[in-house]
């Protein structure tokens, strides 16, 4: 699944679940500076979650927390930030 095409103020409130619905290592798009990039959830609770995601153009990652509204939740596999087995939502042995 490609990154969401909606800005997330858009979104409609009824198809955005709860922050508290990602556990840690999840694969999610977040919405930062005008675009979504590919994140890993670190930890979350009922309004927000902990994502380590990759900017554009930029080597590395950043850490950084988001609502709801900005996450969504991701399929495509990114070599960078998935080290897990996503069926597994857990850390490959």
């Amino acid at each position: 699944m490609p990154a969401p095409t909606v800005d997330p103020g858009r979104r409609d409130p009824k198809t955005v679940a709860s922050a508290s619905t990602y556990l840690p290592a999840d694969p999610v798009w977040v919405w930062r500076g005008g675009g979504w990039h590919a994140g890993v959830v670190e930890s979350a609770s009922t309004r927000a979650a902990m994502v380590t995601y990759r900017p554009v153009g930029c080597r590395g990652t950043c850490v950084d927390t988001f609502t709801a509204e900005s996450m969504h939740a991701r399929a495509d596999r990114d070599p960078q930030l998935d080290r897990f087995n996503p069926d597994l939502r857990r850390p490959a042995a």
